[in-house]
């Protein structure tokens, strides 16, 4: 994702110390493409386990990783087990731009219908490398603005909102919260295998040559994701990472770094993600 100026953008710098559990919807189903099934797929929870399934405290989790952040870093995040169908958030509805994160929204909303061979290598590029240049490409071709509307309407992304601007993509408005749901909401997609292999074949380097290996794309982390990265000059760092972690946690972790280098914006954001991952059980 390039860098931009923009004069004038504020962004509260503060981190939430608490988090709170609640239920997900329990209707979120996904849309299904034309003759990949005859029916809607139904909920995110996932069906009863054949045994009893251990209860992970995600509130206690959520806090262990606000604890790793630190006053210059402002921090969104969310976490479900998918097992159980809970959530728990510190910072979940705080609004932050979405950097490349607006790939995976997209891509979700072009694999919801048929799809050209050229439109589904695009799709495996914006995901794996973070081509800038595929998404551009599907902004274009399938109504980007629209695809945010349509992806948020089907997914329960009440805060999910395109950008003003509707050449920039990457200033499409998130929240951990609803980026979590969005994840959640893939695993019950026709698309979910083909979304869940380009996330987890993306290589260390991303196509503009950005280190995306950071968050739950750190090496050693059990995980797949989505990353975003963007700056604002002259000091403004935007890092995200959000995806599925030992198959089980949808995890999203936004963040906005102030008066830091990129390289400690990512140190901070590695921090924070094993101290979650270190209170969420394989």
């Amino acid at each position: 994702m390039r860098s931009l100026v923009r004069p004038g953008l504020a962004v509260a710098l503060m981190t939430v110390a608490f988090a709170v559990t609640t239920a997900i919807p329990p209707a979120t189903g996904c849309l299904v493409r034309p003759g990949v099934a005859s029916s809607v797929v139904a909920e995110v929870r996932s069906p009863p386990a054949a045994k009893p399934v251990l209860e992970v405290d995600l509130a206690g989790a959520v806090a262990a990783g606000v604890a790793a952040a630190d006053e210059r870093m402002t921090l969104g995040m969310a976490v479900i087990d998918l097992t159980t169908g809970r959530m728990a958030s510190s910072g979940g509805d705080r609004p932050f731009y979405s950097a490349s994160i607006a790939k995976l929204i997209v891509a979700v909303d072009v694999l919801s219908r048929d799809v050209s061979a050229a439109d589904s290598e695009r799709v495996r590029r914006a995901l794996s490398t973070s081509d800038d240049n595929a998404m551009n490409a599907l902004w274009g071709l399938h109504d980007g603005v629209g695809a945010v509307r349509r992806v948020a309407q089907r997914a329960g992304m009440t805060n999910t909102s395109p950008p003003r601007d509707p050449a920039e993509w990457g200033e499409t408005m998130v929240t951990a919260d609803d980026i979590a749901r969005l994840h959640a909401y893939i695993q019950g997609c026709p698309a979910r295998d083909v979304i869940v292999a380009a996330l987890s074949a993306a290589p260390a380097r991303a196509a503009d040559g950005f280190d995306q290996a950071f968050g739950l794309h750190a090496p050693g982390v059990d995980a797949y994701s989505k990353q975003g990265w963007m700056t604002y000059r002259p000091s403004s760092a935007y890092l995200h990472s959000a995806g599925v972690l030992h198959d089980r946690y949808v995890v999203a972790l936004l963040s906005v770094h102030r008066g830091r280098p990129m390289a400690s914006a990512k140190e901070r954001v590695d921090a924070v993600t094993r101290a979650l991952a270190a209170a969420l059980p394989a």
